[in-house]
C-alpha cells in the first residue's frame, strides 16, 4: 500500500497526518498544553464508590476525577500492584455478577490507567488492566493470555509468532500489527524493554502516594512513530531536526529496517502546507462530503452518535434506477470508511444508505462495508442492514473527534447549528414591544438590534414598524448594535 507518514513538530503542537493512495486517511493533534494523558499510569485514591452505576471516581492528580467502571476494576485487591488485562483483547470472561462495592472502598489506593481523554466535562476514563505497549509487543504483567493482531491474516505467520511467544512467559503478551515479519531476536529484544519497564513502573509506585503520576507514555512524536511506523510506510517526513534525531535513536533501538524510510524535510514552508494536507483537512471540518461519482455523504456528529446520509446528488447513472442506488452505494463505503477515520468519529455509527431493492444488492453493500472496515486500526461491530436500510456500527473512541479538536462550539448557536429566523426575532421584538406600550411606559422608545435585524425590520418587515406607529401609538426609533448577537436585542423607555 502506497502509505506515507507525516510529522510535523513546533514548540506548541505535534501533528501527524498519514497518507494512504495519495489520500489523507489520518490526522491527529495534540498541543503540547492539553497533551492527552492516554496510556500514563498513575497511582489514584478512590474518592467515591457509586453501586447504583456499579462505578467508582478515582483521583489521579487531573483536574476533574477519573471514571472507573466495575468491568475495568475486577479483582482488585488492597494493594495497588494488583492489576489485570485490558479488555481490549481477548482473555477470560468477566464475571459479570461482580459488584463494586466488593472491589473498591473509599480511600483506597491502586494502580489505573488512562484508556481516554477528558472529554467535555467527563474526567478520564480508567481501567486496572494495565498494558505496556512497545514496538512490537503489548505486556499484560498479571495475565496469562497469548495473543496475535487480528490485522495478521496470515495462518503461518500467526502460527509462528504464537509459538515465539508462548516461550517468553511472565505475563500476558500480544503480537502489534507491527510483528508481523520480525524474528525471534528482535521480539525478544521488545520483551526484555518491557519487563524492565515494569519493574520500574512497580517500583515507582511502590514509592509514590496517591494521587501521583508513576508512568509517563511516550512523546506524541515517538508514541506515533511506535504506534504507525510500520513497514508499510513507504516513507516519513519529520520537519524539526531535533523531533528526526529524536526518532532516528528510537528505530536505531528498536526496528532499524525503518531508518532508510525517514526523511528530514528541511525547507522553510509548513510540511502539511507542502504536501497539500491542509486543504484535504479543511473539507474534513465540513458536514457534506463529495463523491468522485456526483453523489455525496452528509456527517452529523451529535452527542448520542454519529448520523451518515448517502445521498445521490448529482449523480444519475446510466442503467436503471437499482444499478445506479447499488453503484453510488458501493462508492460511498470506501468514503465512509475514509471519513471515520480521518474525522476519529467514535460510539454508535448509523449510515443511511439509498434504499435499494435487490437482496443481492443489500448483501453486496453489507460485505463491502465489512471488508473495508478491516482496513480500520480502530476496533468496530457491524450490525446487519435494517429493513429499512440503515445499519448500525460501532467504533471505539480513545480521544476526542477531530472535529472537537480543531474547533469550538459555535458562541451563537452554542452547538445546535442554527440559530432563530429573522422574522422569529423580529415577531419577538413585537410582543415585547407592545408589553412595554400596555404598561403605558412612554409613547417612544429606542430598540438596539443586531444590523440584519434593523435591515429586515425596514425592509420585509416595515410593514411591523408601520402598525406599531398607527396603530398601537408606538414610536420606535431603531439602533444598530454589530456587537451584539443576532438574537439580541435591548428596548430602552
Amino acid at each position: 500500500m502506497n502509505s506515507i507518514l507525516f510529522l510535523s513538530v513546533n514548540p506548541f503542537e505535534t501533528r501527524v497526518a498519514m497518507r494512504e493512495k495519495s489520500r489523507l486517511v489520518s490526522y491527529r493533534a495534540e498541543r503540547h498544553r492539553t497533551s492527552s494523558v492516554v496510556g500514563n499510569l498513575y497511582k489514584g485514591r478512590v474518592t467515591r464508590v457509586l453501586p447504583g452505576m456499579q462505578a467508582a471516581f478515582v483521583d489521579v492528580g487531573l483536574s476533574r476525577d477519573g471514571f472507573l467502571y466495575v468491568r475495568e476494576a475486577g479483582g482488585i485487591l488492597d494493594d495497588f500492584t494488583d492489576i489485570f488485562r485490558v479488555d481490549d483483547e481477548p482473555g477470560p470472561t468477566e464475571d459479570l455478577e461482580t459488584d463494586i462495592g466488593d472491589l473498591l472502598r473509599q480511600g483506597q489506593e491502586i494502580l489505573v490507567q488512562v484508556v481516554k481523554d477528558p472529554i467535555g466535562t467527563k474526567g478520564a476514563r480508567l481501567t486496572t488492566h494495565i498494558t505496556l505497549p512497545g514496538r512490537f509487543l503489548v505486556y499484560m504483567p498479571s495475565v496469562v493470555q497469548l495473543g496475535v493482531s487480528r490485522r495478521i491474516t496470515d495462518d503461518e505467520e500467526r502460527a509462528r509468532l504464537k509459538t515465539i511467544i508462548e516461550q517468553f512467559g511472565g505475563g500476558g503478551w500480544i503480537v502489534r500489527t507491527a510483528g508481523e515479519g520480525q524474528g525471534e531476536i528482535e521480539l525478544e529484544a521488545d520483551r526484555r524493554y518491557l519487563l524492565n519497564l515494569w519493574e520500574q513502573v512497580q517500583a515507582a509506585g511502590e514509592k509514590t502516594h496517591a494521587p501521583s503520576l508513576v508512568h509517563r507514555e511516550l512523546s506524541p512524536i515517538l508514541r506515533a512513530v511506535r504506534d504507525t511506523f510500520t513497514l508499510a510506510i513507504q516513507e516519513a517526513w519529520v520537519d524539526d531536526e531535533e523531533a528526526f534525531e529524536e526518532i532516528l535513536e528510537f528505530l536505531e533501538q528498536t526496528d532499524p529496517t525503518l531508518v532508510p524510510r525517514l526523511k528530514l524535510y528541511r525547507k522553510s514552508t509548513d510540511l502539511m502546507s507542502a504536501f497539500g494536507l491542509d486543504r484535504e483537512l479543511e473539507k474534513a471540518l465540513r458536514p457534506k462530503v463529495w463523491l468522485k461519482s456526483g453523489g455525496s455523504l452528509v456527517v452529523n456528529q451529535t452527542e448520542a452518535l454519529v448520523a451518515i446520509d448517502v445521498n445521490t446528488g448529482k449523480y444519475v447513472g446510466t442503467k436503471s434506477l437499482e444499478e445506479t442506488v447499488y453503484t453510488l452505494n458501493l462508492e460511498a463505503v470506501g468514503e465512509i470508511v475514509r471519513q471515520l477515520r480521518l474525522r476519529d468519529l467514535g460510539g454508535i455509527v448509523v449510515i443511511d444508505f439509498i434504499d435499494m431493492e435487490e437482496p443481492a444488492h443489500r448483501l453486496g453493500l453489507y460485505e463491502a462495508l465489512e471488508t473495508e472496515l478491516e482496513t480500520d486500526p480502530a476496533r468496530t461491530q457491524l450490525l446487519p442492514m435494517s429493513d429499512i436500510g440503515l445499519i448500525q456500527l460501532t467504533r471505539k473512541r480513545t480521544r476526542p473527534s477531530l472535529d472537537r479538536t480543531l474547533s469550538r462550539e459555535c458562541p451563537y448557536c452554542h452547538g445546535s447549528g442554527r440559530i432563530k429566523a429573522l422574522p422569529t426575532i423580529c415577531l419577538e421584538i413585537r410582543r415585547e414591544l407592545l408589553a412595554a406600550a400596555a404598561a403605558d411606559v412612554s409613547d417612544q422608545v429606542s430598540l438596539v438590534v443586531h444590523p440584519e435585524v434593523s435591515h429586515y425590520l425596514q425592509g420585509p418587515f416595515r410593514d411591523l414598524m408601520r402598525e406599531l406607529d398607527e396603530v398601537h401609538g408606538l414610536r420606535v426609533i431603531l439602533r444598530e448594535n454589530p456587537l451584539i448577537h443576532q438574537e439580541q436585542y435591548e428596548i430602552i423607555g
